[in-house]
C-alpha cells in the first residue's frame, strides 16, 4: 500500500530511480537533494508530468537541523511518512587510507552513517506505533564495500557502510515490535554518476584503470543499471516483503572479491 516516500538523495543515480519507481507505484515522495537543486527539479517534474505527486526538498543529510526540516516540511507538504530510503551518500577519496585527507573522512562518515542515523531517528518518530504513528518502512542503501572492506581504495567508504549494515541489524529488531521494518540494499558497482566522476566520486575523471580492475571481479560480466538495484529497494518498502526485517540484500553481481 503507498503512501509517503522520503528519498535521501533523491535527485541522482540510485536514489532518482527509488523517487521515479515509487511515485510510479502511488507514492508521494520526497525527493531530497543537498545542493543540486536543478537534478531533484527534473526529477520531480518528471513524476508530476507521469500524474504522480512529488516535491524537491533541500537538506544536508549530515547536519542535524537539516534533517529535521526535511521532515517537518514532508509532513506539510505531503502527510506522514510511512516510508524512508536512506540512498544520501559520498565517497570522496580514493587510495590508501594514510593517503586518504582527513576531510574526506570526517564528511564520508558524518554523511554515510551520522547522517543515516539522523534520518532514520526522524522517520521513526512520525512512523513508529509508540509516537502515535501507524507503521512504515525503512530501507538503507549500504554497499558490497561493506563485506569487501575496500582495501587499497577507499576503507573510510566501506567503514561507514559498514555501519549501515548494523543499524539495519539493531534498528530492525527494534522498530518490529513498533511497526516499522528496516532492510538494507547492498549495491556493488552501479553505473551511476557518482561512480564515473560526478560530485563526491571515488573515480576522479580520467581514473579509469580502478574501474576496469573493478570489472574483472564481477561475475556477471557488467556494472549494475540504477533501476535493477531501485527494483529491489521498492519491493522491501512493498507489502510482498511484509515479513523482511533487519535484512541486507546484496545486488552486487555476485562481486566477493576486491
Amino acid at each position: 500500500m503507498a503512501g509517503v516516500l522520503v528519498v535521501t538523495g533523491g535527485g541522482r543515480g540510485i536514489g532518482a530511480e527509488v523517487a521515479r519507481m515509487g511515485a510510479a507505484k502511488g507514492y508521494a515522495v520526497a525527493v531530497n537533494y543537498a545542493s543540486r537543486a536543478g537534478r531533484a527539479d527534473e526529477v520531480v517534474s518528471g513524476i508530476r508530468r507521469r500524474g504522480g505527486k512529488a516535491v524537491a526538498i533541500q537538506a544536508d543529510v549530515s547536519k542535524e537541523q537539516d534533517v529535521e526540516r526535511l521532515f517537518t516540511t514532508v509532513d506539510k507538504e505531503l502527510g506522514p511518512v510511512t516510508a524512508l530510503v536512506n540512498n544520501a551518500g559520498i565517497g570522496p577519496g580514493l587510495g590508501r587510507i594514510e593517503d586518504i585527507k582527513p576531510a574526506d573522512i570526517r564528511a564520508t562518515i558524518e554523511t554515510n552513517t551520522i547522517g543515516l542515523l539522523y534520518c532514520c531517528a526522524a522517520g521513526m518518530r512520525r512512523m513508529a506505533r509508540r509516537h502515535g504513528g501507524q507503521g512504515g518502512a525503512i530501507v538503507n542503501v549500504g554497499s558490497a564495500a561493506a563485506r569487501i572492506g575496500g582495501p587499497g581504495s577507499f576503507v573510510h567508504y566501506a567503514a561507514s557502510k559498514g555501519a549501515v549494515d548494523t543499524i539495519t541489524i539493531g534498528l530492525g529488531k527494534e522498530g518490529m515490535p513498533e511497526g516499522v521494518r528496516v532492510n538494507c540494499v547492498r549495491p556493488g558497482v552501479t553505473d551511476t554518476e557518482m561512480l564515473r566522476g560526478g560530485p563526491d566520486a571515488p573515480v576522479e575523471p580520467g581514473n579509469d584503470e580502478w574501474l576496469a580492475g573493478v570489472l574483472k571481479t564481477l561475475p556477471i560480466g557488467r556494472l549494475a543499471r540504477a533501476e535493477e538495484v531501485a527494483s529491489t529497494i521498492l519491493w522491501l518498502l512493498s507489502d510482498e516483503a511484509s515479513y523482511v526485517t533487519g535484512a541486507i540484500l546484496d545486488v552486487s553481481g555476485g562481486r566477493a572479491t576486491p
